[in-house]
């Protein structure tokens, strides 16, 4: 098979590194063009000592005009930027976005919380929002891929089953999420040099952090009566989420039920792990793979529930669920790249 020719945009965010990486090991891919803003000229090694063996071009800065030397585009850019290259793309290129320009459907929401106004509201139809074991037909047949966000993944894959099959009740449960401190991006280090970083554990973006309208948007396509309350966490730590969610079963349900329906349904998917009852997991295990481990906990309430979902925020929550999307996109192992 030949290999699909790929421009990177964003190649030196914490996610761009590691999609760089990522891609390096894909037999079916050849990086043509990096492309950056203030790091033109540079070399991408100098960001990942690690990428110093692989032959890759020095970063450039965009050009529309490489849209027709390539066959897929991957934006990890602000928010704001893949819709400017999308209204360019060529007719032959698949973009793969990582950031949330085409995650929300609604261009109000999406105005609501990243408060941009969309300038690519035509090509929304074209787009999917990319959650590649829930989303995989359609990701055969769009032009565009949304990548989901981080949180949103480790939240979205345990529940939306659960809500979809009515094991669970749909009114206030409440999510807790803990990241590791590069899913807030490289700027992270110089927002918050007064607040020490490195010896804190903080709660941010309440009430209104961005993933929630992400949340909303996929749950409730299930049922406009879903509620709950999203707070998100900042870790001391550079990789890695573990979301706690609490539920409560629907009646006559038990927890064995659950746990069985959740390993059926996700059984043919490679990347989705369910553990045993009552199981306390943690980032340990999935960091710098591209899996989602789930466990399901009995809690001392009757009929609630604990659902752990731990992801790397950089794979499985980026980089890697982006590789996943262009595997699903053109008929590869699902695993290409991913080992």
């Amino acid at each position: 098979m030949n290999q699909l020719s790929v421009l990177v945009a964003g190649s030196t965010g914490y996610i761009g590194v590691q999609l760089v990486k990522l891609l390096c090991k894909h037999k079916y891919i050849k990086i043509r063009y990096l492309c950056g803003n203030s790091s033109i000229g540079k070399n991408i090694y100098s960001y990942d000592k690690d990428l110093k063996k692989y032959n890759l071009p020095k970063i450039v800065k965009i050009n529309y005009k490489y849209f027709k030397k390539v066959d897929v585009i991957f934006t990890a850019l602000p928010n704001g930027q893949s819709q400017i290259i999308a209204n360019n793309l060529d007719e032959k290129n698949i973009l793969i976005d990582l950031s949330a320009d085409f995650r929300i459907k609604n261009v109000t929401i999406y105005k609501k919380f990243y408060k941009i106004k969309h300038k690519s509201k035509k090509l929304l139809k074209k787009s999917v929002y990319g959650l590649s074991e829930l989303n995989e037909k359609q990701i055969k047949d769009k032009k565009i891929i949304a990548c989901p966000g981080c949180y949103p993944t480790s939240i979205i894959v345990p529940l939306f089953p659960l809500f979809k099959y009515k094991y669970l009740k749909k009114n206030k449960f409440i999510i807790d999420s803990k990241s590791g401190y590069s899913g807030a991006g490289r700027s992270i280090l110089k927002r918050t040099k007064k607040m020490n970083l490195f010896e804190s554990l903080s709660a941010y973006g309440i009430p209104n952090h961005r993933h929630n309208a992400e949340i909303d948007q996929e749950l409730s396509s299930l049922s406009k009566k879903i509620k709950f309350n999203f707070t998100p966490h900042i870790l001391p730590m550079f990789r890695g989420i573990l979301s706690t969610i609490y539920v409560e079963k629907n009646n006559n349900i038990s927890t064995d039920q659950i746990l069985n329906f959740l390993m059926k349904f996700y059984k043919r998917d490679k990347f989705i792990r369910i553990n045993k009852k009552n199981e306390l997991i943690g980032t340990k295990n999935v960091i710098n793979t591209n899996y989602c481990d789930i466990s399901v906990c009995e809690t001392n309430v009757k009929n609630r529930l604990i659902i752990l979902s731990a992801i790397d925020n950089l794979i499985k929550g980026g980089a890697g669920q982006a590789i996943q999307n262009l595997n699903i996109k053109f008929g590869f192992d699902i695993d290409e790249g991913l080992n």
